[in-house]
């Protein structure tokens, strides 16, 4: 795996060597921000065993009051020129950054409704700068990632199911149904359904989690992970 940012990977490589057993976790906290802040400056290209996976690029940060007029974070990118022309995110409040690159077709999961969502990703840790799971590739896990995810009245809820394939890539990798906090946020605005015409398609989001709302390595280590991820409706 390759990542191009120097600067992040640079940061990255002073942060674990200051890091020791006397470190407190405000001071983990500052070293994570100070990780993310570097990413959404750096001009960041994601590889896996030579393998193009994503061209993050540098991030233009937009606030929770401004992307909850209408609820979209703008993502332009000029092929030819290899570069955005735009790039935002939201920073909600829940210390999440999230960018909707497409909010697909179907249903919004309303209030009291559930379902089964099928999801294709990547996890990159941000700290180390290396893919750590990822069922879009064979070399990892062939199979998605099933959720049962149910809104309680706005509360979300979720679990990865276990009984069809023996469970996905963030199964096997975590050893744990909970589906981390951050995945179920973009909920409130995605779409989940299949494709039904040539110029659509799935919903999918592009995500900074802080460890406060990660994975269990996430929570432990005090350490931010970038997904890409796609929601499709199983039925």
């Amino acid at each position: 795996m390759k990542y191009f940012g120097h600067m992040l990977f640079a940061l990255c490589a002073l942060s674990f060597a200051a890091c020791d057993n006397t470190e407190t976790y405000a001071e983990q906290k500052e070293r994570e921000q100070n990780i993310i802040s570097a990413f959404i400056e750096a001009d960041t290209h994601i590889e896996a065993l030579d393998e193009k996976i994503c061209h993050v690029g540098r991030i233009t940060v937009i606030d929770e009051d401004a992307f909850l007029n209408d609820t979209v974070t703008r993502c332009v990118y000029d092929s030819v020129k290899s570069e955005y022309v735009a790039n935002e995110y939201v920073k909600l409040n829940t210390g999440v950054y999230m960018q909707i690159v497409r909010r697909g077709e179907g249903e919004m999961l309303t209030e009291g409704k559930s379902k089964q969502i099928v999801t294709r990703y990547f996890e990159y840790n941000m700290a180390t700068a290396t893919i750590t799971s990822r069922n879009t590739s064979t070399d990892y896990h062939r199979f998605p990632d099933i959720l049962d995810v149910a809104n309680n009245y706005g509360t979300f809820q979720g679990s990865f199911n276990t009984s069809l394939y023996g469970g996905g890539a963030m199964y096997i990798a975590y050893a744990s149904t909970a589906v981390p906090e951050g995945w179920l946020i973009p909920l409130r605005y995605i779409r989940i359904g299949h494709q039904t015409k040539p110029d659509g398609g799935i919903a999918r989001v592009r995500l900074i989690i802080p460890h406060s709302l990660g994975q269990v390595n996430a929570t432990t280590n005090v350490q931010p992970y970038f997904y890409e991820i796609t929601y499709e409706a199983m039925n």
